[in-house]
């Protein structure tokens, strides 16, 4: 379908472009969502609007333009807090609200995964017909000298190696690698909704960042002090930069 044709298209295109996700950006997700909690708990969900209905406006998601431009990612807070804003929906009504769509994102992710491995799949049995057909043309000259004879049986076997080649060193890898894509981006959304509903349950920035920071990967894990330290400078900042107008 043209749909999956497209899904392949643009997921090639995303894993030549973008990089995996790095230490930094799970540091700049949690620094900002401790930025967004602190100023909720300050001035209510009502402040927040305006920064959800443009973002690319907004002094605080302009401090993070590497989260800004993860549209799914930002889709998926904004549209979470904007829920949060008109509704009184429970932490365990919104958690089952927020896997249903982590899990349709990453379902709909694999789908150029899933058919680039079924090519892959296709290659070997592609490779042993070219290699049959071969074999059929060899024995039409099954009365020429040995040499030629085998020429003609190398090529034919050389279809089964192309087969062979591609599924397993260039097709079948490709597959893994946009299926590694897809579960780095649930990984991404996981540690959004941890600290999402964390801040439902207990309105205290610092809990729901700690939560959020227990989920990111270990080996892209930053540490308590580390995190604090970032989170404090940044307090600092936005506390300066909201009173310099007064000042002046």
């Amino acid at each position: 379908p043209m749909k999956v044709i497209k899904a392949v298209q643009g997921a090639l295109m995303r894993m030549l472009k973008s990089r995996i996700y790095s230490r930094s950006d799970y540091m700049d997700a949690l620094v900002l969502l401790s930025e967004i909690f602190y100023k909720i708990r300050k001035e209510g969900l009502v402040s927040i609007e305006g920064d959800l209905d443009e973002p690319e406006k907004s002094a605080i998601f302009q401090k993070h333009p590497s989260f800004l431009k993860n549209h799914h990612a930002m889709e998926f807070m904004a549209d979470t807090l904007r829920t949060l804003t008109i509704t009184d929906i429970g932490a365990h009504e919104m958690g089952s609200l927020l896997d249903y769509e982590i899990e349709a994102h990453y379902e709909e992710a694999l789908i150029p995964a899933k058919s680039i491995a079924n090519v892959a799949d296709s290659l070997p049995g592609l490779g042993i017909v070219a290699a049959v057909l071969g074999v059929v043309l060899t024995m039409k000259k099954i009365s020429e000298p040995p040499e030629v004879l085998g020429h003609s049986i190398g090529a034919a076997l050389v279809g089964t190696f192309l087969g062979v080649l591609l599924c397993y060193g260039f097709v079948g890898p490709l597959g893994r690698n946009l299926e590694h894509i897809a579960n780095e981006d649930r990984e991404f959304l996981m540690v959004i909704k941890e600290a999402l509903l964390a801040f439902i349950n207990t309105p205290s920035p610092q809990v729901a960042i700690e939560f959020a920071r227990r989920v990111v990967p270990g080996d892209l894990r930053p540490s308590f002090l580390e995190l604090e330290s970032v989170v404090r400078e940044a307090k600092k900042k936005q506390a300066w930069q909201s009173s310099s107008p007064k000042k002046s």
